[in-house]
């Protein structure tokens, strides 16, 4: 049984573009996936910090929350990660949004992934994905942050075959 799962993606040191293309590509050996297209924001934490290339990814997966989540991180350490601080820069972060239509809380996980209608990073990619997409019974388009949100635009969804 597949579920469908979004994926944030979200760089800020190095190549970004390159690192974010070769995570969509070891998503892709998990199940179906399709990508948001490429935008560029302001870091969200400190601001002594470059801005952050931000992308969604849709994958539709047989691995259940948890083993996503184990293969989330073994690709963040795959592209160099490492936690110097909170909302701090980072080569590559991948963050779990949604599982299916499942809330899930535990000390690993939270689904809906927290903060998620306050970051237009993320649901202007996930509008791109699906524009009908619901989240506990809220359209996310109809939401106040979709409407005024002014993100940059790098690129359509062909940033992945750099």
């Amino acid at each position: 049984m597949t579920v469908r799962t979004y994926i944030g993606l979200g760089s800020n040191l190095g190549d970004s573009q390159q690192l974010m293309a070769e995570a969509y590509t070891k998503l892709a050996m998990l199940g179906v996936v399709k990508a948001s297209r490429l935008y560029h924001s302001p870091p969200m934490g400190p601001q002594d910090q470059p801005h952050y290339h931000n992308a969604v990814v849709r994958l539709d997966t047989s691995l259940t929350a948890l083993e996503l989540l184990d293969e989330l991180q073994k690709i963040e350490n795959e592209a160099g990660r490492v936690r110097l601080r909170r909302w701090g820069e980072r080569t590559l972060d991948l963050d779990l949004l949604l599982y299916g239509d499942q809330t899930i809380q535990n000390d690993r996980l939270t689904i809906p992934h927290i903060g998620i209608f306050e970051r237009d990073f993320v649901i202007l990619p996930l509008l791109d994905l699906d524009v009908e997409l619901e989240i506990h019974g809220q359209k996310i388009r109809e939401t106040n942050i979709a409407k005024h949100s002014q993100l940059d635009v790098l690129a359509d969804s062909s940033w992945i075959n750099i």
